[in-house]
């Protein structure tokens, strides 16, 4: 994958992505080898108190993240997708401490990073850095660019070889940005120009995970490409570990090797790229992959499958029990309302939370009656989509029947020759 050779609004003199890997083939050395577990997050909670009052006395809390359980390994990149309020952002800033976690722990190389104060924090902060979603927000006005990447430098009091200047100039000719523009101000700059300026302060200590937050959900659909491929082409030369929160399904697929699939504060689903988007297990991912737009012209007359969910995402202060998608699901029986289903690896590398999944066979085939507000859900899912659906458990459910009873005969067979050699001893 390439970056156009001009930075999108650049003037003249822009550097290219050959002269940005060319300075940045010395890069540093991690110390993380790849496939090793570099972030755990374990039963992570993030409840933020409602106070009403004079006494400011607590009435209840927004639940914006309720228990979410994942690794992410050494020089992958774990995309993190949902609707708008589902807790994308703010565990983003619980895993880099931005936030301190109502409960969970967050450990980072081993270490349990959950509660260390600014101090202990301060020597991790090489180690984890954000990538933040609106890049003029997050950069201070008044203040160069060359001021803006030269902070992280002077926060930790590290002094780069060659001085502070020269080695801003050489992570803005690693983004693809001009090293001239080094004493200029981020309203002089476009919005994609932007955002590199962001990455390149985030990449100033050498990190070892960045998060990124939404870092092109602000740009234009062109420029969006330019900075998906800066970052894809920048793990590949620094070695780099990602988790990016995205809405867009297409550029999630385009850079991720896992998603985890977000509804409400929960997972919901997480697995590799290619299973979840060949066959998708939660119905709430496939509503969300139905609603992905497939470029392709000869479709233009074709009828749209899309699954269109009834009603809005509940609220995060009083969420749904049990299953919190069972009141826009249309698979949604009495057991998803009563109880809330565990995150399971039902496939290899696929982990489901959901007593009824797709492509698999139920996890309650006892509970077949559904909730009447699966039934007005059902109203809104294409007649193919129900019935791929219906096919799809019946086939399961006979190949694993199947399955049992091959195994009950080999069983029966194998306890027979072992009678038999007994009577002829």
């Amino acid at each position: 994958m390439s970056i156009p050779a001009q930075a999108d609004g650049a003037e003249p003199g822009t550097t290219t992505d050959a002269t940005a890997g060319e300075t940045a083939g010395a890069t540093l050395t991690k110390d993380a080898a790849p496939g090793e577990i570099l972030l755990k997050v374990t039963g992570l909670q993030k409840h933020f108190p409602i106070r009403k009052g004079l006494l400011q006395r607590q009435t209840g809390a927004v639940r914006a993240v309720d228990g979410i359980d994942f690794e992410v390994r050494s020089g992958e990149t774990l995309g993190v997708v949902g609707e708008s309020g589902c807790g994308k952002s703010t565990m983003g800033r619980l895993i880099t401490r931005l936030l301190e976690p109502t409960a969970g722990t967050v450990e980072f190389e081993g270490k349990d990073i959950t509660h260390l104060g600014v101090g202990g924090m301060r020597p991790l902060r090489r180690d984890v850095q954000m990538i933040f979603q609106d890049p003029y927000s997050s950069l201070n006005p008044r203040h160069t660019i060359g001021t803006i990447v030269g902070a992280p430098f002077r926060l930790q009091k590290v002094t780069p070889e060659g001085g502070i200047k020269k080695e801003v100039q050489r992570l803005l000719s690693v983004v693809g940005l001009n090293p001239e523009h080094y004493n200029r101000y981020p309203h002089e700059f476009s919005g994609g120009q932007r955002q590199r300026i962001g990455i390149a302060r985030a990449l100033a200590l050498n990190p070892k995970l960045v998060v990124a937050d939404e870092p092109v959900s602000a740009l234009d659909v062109s420029i969006q490409a330019q900075v998906v491929n800066l970052l894809d082409d920048l793990q590949q030369e620094l070695g780099l570990t990602y988790v990016i929160i995205a809405h867009d399904l297409s550029v999630v697929r385009h850079v991720s090797d896992r998603i985890a699939v977000m509804y409400l504060g929960k997972i919901v689903e997480l697995a590799d790229r290619d299973a979840l988007y060949k066959a998708p297990m939660h119905p709430y991912t496939k509503a969300l992959m139905s609603a992905v737009p497939i470029p392709d012209p000869k479709r233009r007359s074709a009828k749209s499958e899309r699954i269109l969910l009834r009603g809005d995402v509940p609220s995060p202060i009083s969420p749904p029990s049990g299953c919190r998608f069972h009141t826009r699901c249309w698979k949604a029986t009495e057991i998803c309302k009563t109880t809330e289903p565990p995150l399971l690896e039902l496939k290899p590398g696929q982990r489901v939370a959901c007593h009824h999944p797709e492509n698999f066979e139920d996890q309650a085939p006892q509970d077949t009656v559904l909730l009447s507000a699966a039934k007005d859900a059902g109203e809104l899912v294409p007649d193919a989509v129900l019935a791929e659906s219906a096919e799809t458990s019946e086939a399961l459910a006979a190949e694993v029947a199947e399955a049992a009873e091959a195994t009950g005969e080999a069983e029966v067979a194998e306890e027979g020759a072992e009678k038999s050699n007994s009577d002829d001893k």
